[in-house]
């Protein structure tokens, strides 16, 4: 991911130290994590547009499924030819309009993984992902790598952010989370998962976020990437966001050749819902 510019003194350090350690949001192995605690959920009713009065909804009962606790999910459960295409939210909204365009045309609905910081910035970039009727999850409220990170902290991220995606947008981003640059350990999922989540990592990072590498990359290469990496419940990472030297906005140019390239070989479009029933 694009890296952010913090001035906190331990996020700082936490997230310099996740980005020259990580590829995309990150793709270092998970280490192993024990059963975490059962969390409520139930799948939310449909949430119209909010205001600025609205606040994150109380915890509803339901348990997580046993099956995801624990786990960073790196792709759907399934047998079937689906693949579920999700986008990371964060520096920037510049390549929302076109990612949106593209979804609607292709009547494909996407999951939105957005951090508090991002709604608050770039609220109507927000609210207009979540009245396209796609999905949403929790991505921190600043971004920071979890792994290390005291529990105290971990709560106030994950709780913050969806407070502000609750208040920006109206919708609740619960049950899906994912980990800033992938990072995290076996006390941060057990956290997350207490609060009502499950982790949901990627497949395939399309690095689009990494820009042209001066020149040596294009929407080519993110569709090459994609298609070399199908499979039955591929999760694709992409970014909402240009680069922030070269301006570049690989993932939406390469969207279209992605979709029409997945079609060709026979796979047709999901949303991470599929996790939760």
């Amino acid at each position: 991911m694009v890296p952010y510019v913090r001035t906190g003194r331990t996020l700082t350090a936490l997230v310099l130290g996740a980005v020259l350690a990580a590829t995309g949001c990150g793709t270092k192995p998970p280490p192993p994590a024990p059963a975490a605690p059962s969390a409520t959920w139930a799948p939310p009713a449909a949430t119209p547009t909010a205001g600025p009065s609205t606040v994150v909804p109380p915890a509803r009962p339901g348990t997580l499924p046993p099956t995801l606790a624990g786990k960073d999910v790196e792709r759907l459960p399934v047998t079937d030819k689906v693949v579920a295409l999700t986008f990371d939210a964060g520096a920037n909204a510049d390549a929302v309009p076109s990612i949106l365009a593209t979804l609607a045309r292709e009547h494909i609905t996407g999951t939105f993984f957005l951090t508090g910081d991002f709604v608050t910035k770039f609220p109507e970039p927000s609210r207009s992902i979540v009245r396209a009727g796609h999905l949403v999850g929790n991505h921190s409220a600043t971004h920071p790598s979890f792994a290390g990170l005291a529990v105290a902290l971990i709560r106030t991220e994950v709780l913050g952010a969806a407070q502000s995606i609750a208040v920006v947008t109206g919708a609740d981003p619960r049950p899906l989370f994912r980990f800033p640059f992938g990072s995290k350990d076996a006390r941060a999922l057990a956290t997350v998962n207490a609060l009502g989540y499950v982790a949901v990592r990627w497949t395939v990072d399309t690095t689009g976020w990494q820009g042209t590498m001066n020149g040596t990359r294009n929407a080519t290469y993110v569709t090459t990437r994609v298609l070399q990496a199908a499979t039955p419940g591929e999760i694709v990472l992409m970014h909402v966001g240009s680069h922030p030297t070269d301006h570049s906005t690989l993932d939406a140019d390469a969207l279209p050749a992605v979709i029409t390239g997945l079609r060709e070989r026979g796979y047709r479009f999901v949303t991470l819902a599929t996790l939760v029933g």
